[in-house]
């Protein structure tokens, strides 16, 4: 009967993944007319009689409130808008034209909020400015400041009725030759001291950085990349528990080999090893689909991951368990105390790599699982460290870039 129950827990918590992803990917997909996107690379792809307008997938908010477009290539007549639109904005329109809607024109320098006839807001911009738009945090209820910036100085703010749901970043083009770099997870903050523009990093949200650089949310690799000693490690500062149990990471750019790895390790996890291969942590592995746990040789687990997969990681704690580092709002999750087809090698030795002494690996047996796209790949019975078991990601190939989430299923 025990574990009757426990399987329909599992797969309702299966079902809860895949509703999430399902009502994301609807809410959260991006429509562009007129125009090509490739990679970060927006282009016009008209006939100049016709409007292009992109619109991105995911609104800004209060941690992503900025986002950044750099002229690549005026073309014929440089009319390239920079704004925020609402999710189902007319295609055929520039941002700011339709209600709702607020923009930037490169071409006259001019504001558009909702009229075809804009107002003389900022300085003309050409070939290599950088556009910004954003949210300013002191935007009072009912009303949104909105602000632009060129090449990192705020050119001016206008406030702006809220809308129902969102705002979403957008582009307009409308002359042949047009061509602009999207950065969508630009970060935009003022020193009080100097008033220079910083880069919120997020790097609090790391407790170990080893070649890596964070800009963001977004993890890049900076390392080598030329041999298997070359790993970039990200490792979070607090480890998964009852209330955050769950982390996710997007790969947005898969550099050379796409050596990506998610996963857990132990607090101390040696920094130039890869998510997996050591004692203490388990890992899946994005290029080769593979489950590593304490082991430089992983065993064949889900399928492999690429540009736009988005991957995750998490634990199901036991009901009865309890952390020094929780705060209550436990998930009300069971796992598999014995399960027989599963062989817990988390911890099984490896002879290249000396442990601290008096560690103690032995502890709590808890379920860990990860997910491909919202679908749950795999799971995997393992002891928990003293410490607990920290969201821990890995990189070595040059190129490699990855969006985290790591609270994913919070608000």
């Amino acid at each position: 009967m025990d574990d009757i129950n426990l399987h329909y827990r599992f797969l309702n918590w299966r079902r809860r993944i895949r509703e999430i992803r399902e009502v994301r990917a609807v809410r959260y997909r991006e429509r562009l007319k007129k125009m090509l996107r490739d990679g970060d690379i927006l282009r016009y792809h008209g006939n100049s009689d016709e409007v292009g307008c992109f619109v991105a997938a995911r609104p800004l908010s209060k941690r992503n409130r900025y986002y950044e477009v750099t002229i690549i290539d005026t073309g014929v007549r440089g009319m390239i808008a920079v704004g925020l639109v609402p999710q189902n904005y007319k295609l055929d329109h520039q941002p700011g034209w339709l209600p709702q809607s607020v923009a930037f024109h490169a071409d006259d320098g001019k504001l558009y909020n909702g009229n075809t006839v804009g107002q003389q807001f900022g300085p003309k911009c050409c070939r290599g400015d950088r556009i910004g738009c954003g949210l300013s945090l002191d935007s009072e209820d009912g009303q949104l400041t909105v602000f632009f910036t060129k090449n990192g100085k705020e050119i001016g703010s206008v406030e702006v009725p809220g809308p129902p749901d969102a705002l979403y970043p957008a582009v307009g083009m409308h002359s042949l030759g047009e061509e602009v770099l999207l950065d969508l997870n630009a970060e935009w903050g003022m020193d009080e001291d100097d008033g220079q523009m910083i880069v919120d990093s997020h790097e609090e949200d790391w407790c170990r950085l080893h070649d890596v650089k964070v800009t963001g949310t977004l993890l890049e690799y900076v390392g080598k990349g030329k041999s298997i000693m070359d790993v970039g490690l990200a490792q979070a500062r607090r480890p998964l528990n009852t209330r955050f149990h769950y982390y996710e990471l997007e790969i947005t750019d898969a550099g050379e080999k796409c050596y990506i790895a998610l996963g857990l390790a132990r607090r101390d996890y040696p920094k130039n090893r890869h998510p997996g291969w050591s004692r203490g942590s388990i890992a899946y592995h994005a290029d080769d689909g593979k489950l590593f746990q304490g082991s430089g040789v992983g065993d064949p687990f889900g399928p492999r991951c690429f540009e736009g997969d988005i991957m995750g990681c998490g634990i199901m704690f036991p009901r009865d368990y309890s952390q020094d580092a929780d705060d209550g709002d436990d998930w009300d999750f069971e796992v598999f105390q014995k399960p027989d087809e599963v062989q817990n090698d988390l911890y099984a030795n490896n002879e290249d790599e000396e442990e601290e002494e008096g560690e103690n690996l032995d502890g709590r047996k808890v379920m860990v699982f990860f997910t491909r796209n919202g679908k749950v790949v795999g799971r995997r019975e393992v002891a928990l460290p003293v410490g607990g078991l920290y969201p821990t990601i890995g990189m070595m190939s040059t190129g490699e870039k990855v969006k985290v989430d790591l609270h994913p299923l919070s608000g």
